[in-house]
């Protein structure tokens, strides 16, 4: 069955998971605000400008897992899929990941974010495969480093092939649906690389050389 892969961070999700998990930390006073702010902002930014660090954006962005109590932990991000990442569902992209269920596809979300916020996301969508940045747990509680290789740039297309090696899946009909210019490298691996309401560079880089470009947040609301 052909491959059907989405990026989950203002492609499926009218907003980005990663930003706003930081953003409701602020909100329930687990963190410094204007500290933490900050920092998200700046490497937020990075990102959006083709400059991460991703290792240190996840040293700073999996300290708070590592800070507080894995009950605490479960609590924060069941209130925080209900009250901020629900409402950035739209129909559209629920119909789209619908479309290639029902043509047989296999569903599969790769994302840098971490898989502690995303994978209750991915569930909401109704897909049991996802590849995302893993941070490492020791003893029932998280150390606040990564484990293995971020699902980021690059990484996204090495940790896509292992995946494909353990599954015995390949890439023959595949599609990958971004909203990236950081997505590149994989959306160059793929049968059917399409653009969702692409960042400047992406929609450059689609317009120049022909590949979709479409919506999916028509209908949900925006967040940054």
């Amino acid at each position: 069955m052909p491959l059907a892969i989405f990026d989950l961070d203002n492609t499926l999700l009218s907003g980005d998971s990663d930003y706003l998990w930081g953003q409701y930390l602020c909100d329930l006073g687990v963190v410094d605000r204007e500290h933490y702010e900050a920092c998200n902002l700046r490497f937020y930014e990075d990102y959006r400008q083709g400059r991460l660090d991703i290792l240190a954006f996840l040293a700073f962005s999996l300290r708070p897992l590592a800070e507080n109590d894995p009950a605490d932990l479960a609590r924060w991000r069941a209130e925080f899929i209900d009250q901020r990442i629900r409402p950035l569902i739209g129909e559209s992209a629920r119909e789209l990941v619908a479309s290639h269920r029902q043509a047989g596809d296999t569903l599969l979300i790769i994302t840098a974010t971490n898989s502690f916020v995303t994978r209750p996301i991915a569930e909401l969508f109704g897909i049991e495969h996802l590849i995302a940045t893993e941070p490492e747990q020791r003893d029932g509680r998280f150390t606040g480093r990564v484990s293995g290789t971020p699902a980021f740039r690059e990484g996204k297309v090495e940790r896509l092939q292992a995946w494909l090696r353990e599954t015995g899946q390949d890439l023959r009909g595949s599609s990958f649906y971004s909203d990236s210019h950081n997505d590149l490298p994989l959306l160059q691996q793929v049968d059917r690389p399409v653009a969702v309401d692409p960042d400047p560079a992406l929609r450059a880089h689609a317009e120049r050389v022909g590949w979709p470009i479409i919506s999916l947040h028509q209908d949900a609301s925006s967040a940054a």
